[in-house]
């Protein structure tokens, strides 16, 4: 089994801290959004991964590329490195891993976390995970017919079709048929919006007769800006520790603090006169003094005093002093 992990874009609405680090590797209660991701899609698929093939951006650089390489080999598989020179859409960006396009597959965009629990239907062709939704027109949905199959994907429906919303996770029993449909969208030059989307290959396969079957999660978690990630974040931090995850490092220096789980916390943090938590997370190093932080996500070697903060974001490296609430500064900042 693969997993191709389109990533190319770096996210601009979670700006400034995707200037230095792409938002998939946003660390998300302690690890990177696409490496929560990978490892979530191997438990559902309960079988050994054998590559995972990543679609980056060419300016991300080599210590990404590095990290990503490690996210595979966690899980035991080859990590492939491709890259989208262009934003020309989903299936543009699927068809940057083509040589990887080959035997049964999982795609998945990297700006989402799911929490599932089902047993994948491997004798359909095709398995799109829905998430059922509140307000459906929002959303790109699936139309199912009497036996539970997918006959239709609708964009934003103005009138009610189904509100089961795709959430852009889709297993392929054999991928190589998407990209034989991809490359004719790509040939025939079928935009829409100027970009080419894996829609249209879906449609061509149903056209064919190919059996696709929705998904279902229990839960579906978006990463898009700064306020839903920090709250996906709290959200990832009470699931983990439902599941009796460890979530503080034992090497945490604590004086005069205290930690309202659930809390990541990170190697060699320094808790001076602190109240953390409920729902932070708490990177590397970072050293946190006078102060109360909940609702909230630190990155790594950060320096945070005589604050009181909720719904916050800061960077790696940062530094903030002051009574600002719902800050959300980026990597190497300083606010004295």
């Amino acid at each position: 089994m693969k997993i191709i992990v389109p990533m190319a874009g770096r996210g601009s609405r979670l700006r400034p801290h995707t200037l230095t680090t792409p938002k998939p590797l946003i660390p998300i209660a302690g690890k990177p959004i696409v490496h929560r991701l990978v490892q979530d899609i191997a438990k559902v698929l309960d079988e050994d991964i054998d590559e995972v093939a990543f679609v980056i951006g060419e300016d991300f650089g080599e210590k990404i590329e590095n990290d990503l390489k490690d996210i595979a080999e966690s899980l035991g598989a080859k990590a492939s490195i491709y890259y989208q020179d262009k934003p020309l859409g989903t299936g543009h960006a699927i068809m940057c891993a083509k040589e990887s396009l080959e035997g049964p597959a999982v795609i998945a965009y990297a700006d989402t976390l799911f929490k599932a629990d089902f047993t994948l239907d491997k004798d359909a062709d095709s398995v799109i995970w829905v998430k059922q939704v509140d307000n459906p027109s929002a959303y790109g949905v699936v139309k199912l017919n009497d036996s539970k199959q997918i006959t239709e994907l609708v964009e934003k429906p103005a009138e009610f079709v189904s509100d089961l919303a795709v959430i852009g996770i889709y297993y392929f029993k054999e991928v190589a048929v998407l990209k034989e449909e991809l490359q004719k969208v790509l040939d025939n030059n079928i935009v829409h919006g100027g970009e080419y989307q894996i829609n249209d290959g879906i449609k061509a396969m149903q056209a064919n007769g190919l059996k696709f079957v929705p998904g279902k999660v229990e839960e579906w978690m978006d990463c898009g800006n700064k306020n839903v990630t920090v709250e996906t974040n709290g959200r990832m931090l009470k699931f983990l520790h439902q599941d009796g995850e460890k979530l503080i490092a034992d090497s945490v220096k604590i004086k005069d603090a205290e930690i309202t789980e659930p809390c990541f916390i990170g190697e060699n943090v320094e808790l001076i006169n602190a109240k953390i938590g409920p729902n932070v997370s708490i990177g590397n190093g970072t050293k946190i003094e006078n102060t109360t932080i909940r609702n909230s996500l630190i990155q790594s070697f950060a320096e945070v005093k005589n604050a009181n903060l909720n719904n916050a974001m800061i960077g790696n490296f940062a530094k903030f002093n002051g009574e600002f609430t719902e800050i959300s500064i980026g990597d190497y900042s300083v606010l004295e």
